[in-house]
Order: C-alpha cells, then structure tokens, then sequence
C-alpha cells in the first residue's frame, strides 16, 4: 500500500534547532546552564584582568580573548616578569617591573578581532 502524500501546503515544519541540539538537550538537560555559567566566570576573569567589554560579545570571542590574555601572560611569565607586580589591579597604583609586560589597553569601540591581534602581537614581542 502506498503511503499517503501530504499537500505541500501541510507538510510538517521542523523546528529552527537541528536535532543533534535536540539529542544533546535532552541527554543533558544541564547543557544550557552549564554554558551560561563558563561565560559567567570567563567575562569575571576578563574583566579581573581589567579588559573592557562591550556586553555584546559572542562566546567565542570571550574564548579567543581569554586565550590570546593567556598567551599573553605566559609571554610575561617566559621573560622573567611577575604577573603579580606587573598586573594592575584596582587601588593599586605601582608602576609595573616593565612596562612591556602589561597588558595592553582594550581601546574604545575595538573590536574583538583586533584587540586579540594586539594581545598577540605584544605577546610575540615579548617572546623575541
């Protein structure tokens, strides 16, 4: 027995998520939150480290500036400078071992993109 056609005008519409997104829900109903909560903790971390943030920032680029301000750090630590003394924080105003070591200044409206590529590009300096 053939099986029955439906009118193009009532085939059924799958939803906007592709089923793979639809197994990992439901294998873990947690998934969401848990990415929620690593966002969370990685824009504390930047902003910690004293990177200004527009808010607008895609999780990857979240990623790729904490990644480009690790390299960064292990540039410092490779030279022979200390994280402690040449990381600003708040209330503290001592001048820094060298002033290469610290990490660059995101500028007013850079972006992402561009602010890594600096990161980078110091972390390099650094390292020859």
């Amino acid at each position: 027995m053939p099986e029955p056609r439906i009118p193009a005008d009532e085939t059924p519409r799958r939803p906007a998520t592709s089923s793979f997104e639809d197994t990992q829900r439901a294998l873990d109903p947690h998934r969401d939150r848990e990415r929620r909560d690593v966002e969370t903790e990685v824009i504390a971390r930047l902003r910690h480290r004293g990177v200004d943030l527009a808010g607008d920032e895609s999780p990857v680029a979240l990623a790729d500036l904490l990644d480009a301000i690790d390299r960064f750090d292990s540039a410092v630590e490779a030279s022979g400078g200390d994280l402690f003394v040449d990381t600003p924080t708040a209330g503290r105003v001592e001048q820094p071992d060298n002033p290469s070591y610290v990490l660059p200044a995101r500028e007013k409206m850079e972006s992402v993109a561009r602010y890594v590529a600096r990161v980078l590009e110091a972390a390099h300096r650094l390292r020859s």
